[in-house]
């Protein structure tokens, strides 16, 4: 089979972030054989993304906190025997009769390579991470708006800034982080705009207490931001974006509890750029694909049921980091390393390993962060009154172009409720991003208001497909298995033009 490895491996590790390197170092010094995929050409993830060699960084932690700890997951990585695959995009996992778990993934930059790879293991971690959830406003589509966490990245990786003048909107920690990094890196913040604030993290001073390295954190993006001159406007949101060719301005208004603008508080920033996110959400398709139990968290997001030992619904299979619920660096390196442990200790048959004294701390610690990561959610979720942002031109699906008119025009004259008959009759989520973009936003508006619920998370793919590359499977049983799976709708029919995931779409168009 193309690009199959020559033996199957223990462990097949998906992301190389903070818990997916956490989990494939600790289980390849257990003695496990490890690969480890990635999309990235380096490890690191998101968090720890980093400038390539070529561009001469002198200090890239510079632009980190907690980067030692990165340098020494390196460091192990290094003296492993752990198979790092750059460049590999997982379109699916599936499981042989026999156990073995089988990773299809393509390979290039982009996952353009068009050269598919299947990895065989045991076991799998997922460590996929997260997305950033976006809720739209008029104007959102103009060059010069980013999302926050893009804005971060383009710093970490390509020493590149969104603007000169660069207003941070939406809701979340991160912001402050984002705002503080760009204000360090010589960017103009007029403003960090946040649509909830801080004041609900005192409910729980039991948890902060046990987390003071969060408080610390803050402290810090706090200090920076007041060096630098930049003003905290809480329970506000950028309501609109200004400009022609590009971003010239953006309006703030104050919110009301429900996030619903409140009338006359319209203020204009001149800006041009605007970096906005309202928060993370899970990246979990690869494991709805087999099955895995799911649950809501606080802010709305959908996140995998985990067991004690980072084991999903479906045996065999592990995950760590944010597909359990975003809650930063060092809960997924504490999760990533708890499920090493555990997916050791099943495979070398030592139970002993996940009874230790340093997995019962291990755990204290993730439950611990992981409180936090659920107070700090119910602190930064989405009132009901955003949709009032949207006037019926606002593009809500980018790629198809699809209006929050057209949107409301589905729910009110057509019947739609709820976010599938929604994108069938408009195509909402349909395009490149699959819904990653707008699915929050189409499922609000769908549900009439509300707080926003989580999208359809099932999907037969996790990444568009050519047929090219189920064409150059080995075996015509898989590739008829794959195309199957892809359809996911009885008398569907994949053609020869376009993607497996366009098939897709085809597919529940036909169900509709």
């Amino acid at each position: 089979m193309p690009g199959s490895a020559s033996e199957p491996y223990d462990l097949a590790v998906i992301g190389a972030g903070p818990a997916g390197l956490s989990g494939a170092v600790t289980a390849s010094e257990s003695g496990l054989s490890v690969a480890l995929l990635d999309t990235s050409g380096q490890v690191g993830g998101q968090f720890y993304r980093h400038p390539a060699p070529a561009l001469g960084a002198v200090r890239p932690e510079a632009l980190h906190h907690d980067w030692p700890a990165f340098a020494e997951l390196r460091r192990r990585q290094d003296a492993s025997d752990i198979t790092h695959l750059a460049g590999h995009h997982v379109w699916t996992v599936t499981r042989e009769d026999g156990g073995m778990w089988v990773v299809h993934a393509v390979t290039g930059a982009d996952g353009d390579g068009e050269r598919p790879v299947c990895v065989r293991a045991r076991a799998v971690l997922l460590a996929t991470g997260a997305y950033e959830r976006q809720l739209p406003c008029p104007g959102w589509t103009l060059p010069g708006v980013v999302g926050a966490g893009g804005a971060q990245a383009m710093l970490k990786s390509g020493l590149a800034l969104p603007g000169r003048r660069v207003v941070v909107a939406g809701s979340g920690p991160l912001l402050l982080a984002v705002a503080s990094s760009l204000a360090a890196a010589g960017a103009r913040v007029p403003a960090v705009v946040e649509a909830s604030g801080y004041l609900r993290y005192a409910r729980h001073p039991r948890v902060l207490a046990a987390n003071p390295h969060k408080l610390a954190e803050a402290v810090t993006h706090g200090a920076a931001l007041l060096r630098h001159g930049v003003r905290v406007r809480t329970r506000s949101a950028v309501i609109q974006v200004h400009g022609t060719e590009r971003v010239e301005a953006v309006t703030v208004a104050r919110l009301d509890r429900n996030w619903r603008p409140v009338q006359g508080s319209g203020r204009r920033i001149e800006c041009d750029a605007l970096a906005v996110g309202h928060g993370l959400a899970p990246q979990i398709e690869l494991a709805t694909i087999v099955g895995c139990a799911t649950r809501r968290t606080a802010d709305g997001t959908t996140a995998l049921v985990l067991d004690d030992l980072q084991e999903t619904s479906v045996p065999g299979l592990w995950a760590a980091g944010e597909t359990g619920g975003a809650g930063g660096s060092q809960l997924a390196c504490a999760e990533g390393e708890l499920a090493g442990i555990a997916i050791s200790a099943r495979l070398l048959g030592r139970p002993r390993l996940a009874r230790s004294g340093h997995v019962d701390e291990l755990r204290r610690h993730r439950d611990r962060m992981r409180d936090f990561a659920d107070v700090m959610a119910a602190a930064h979720a989405p009132g009901p009154g955003w949709v009032h942002w949207l006037t019926d031109d606002t593009d809500v699906c980018r790629c198809e172009e699809v209006t929050a008119g057209r949107v409301r025009e589905a729910i009110d004259d057509l019947g739609a409720r709820d976010a599938r008959t929604v994108k069938l009759l408009t195509r909402a989520g349909m395009g490149w991003c699959q819904g990653r973009m707008c699915g929050a936003a189409v499922a609000c508006l769908a549900a009439g208001g509300g707080a926003v619920p989580p999208p359809d998370e099932r999907r037969p793919l996790a990444v568009p497909v050519t047929l090219g590359v189920l064409g150059a499977l080995g075996s015509p049983d898989e590739a008829a298995e794959a195309v199957e799976a892809a359809e996911g709708a009885e008398g569907a029919e994949v053609t020869e033009v376009g993607t497996v995931s366009d098939a897709a779409d085809s597919a529940g168009k036909a169900d509709g």
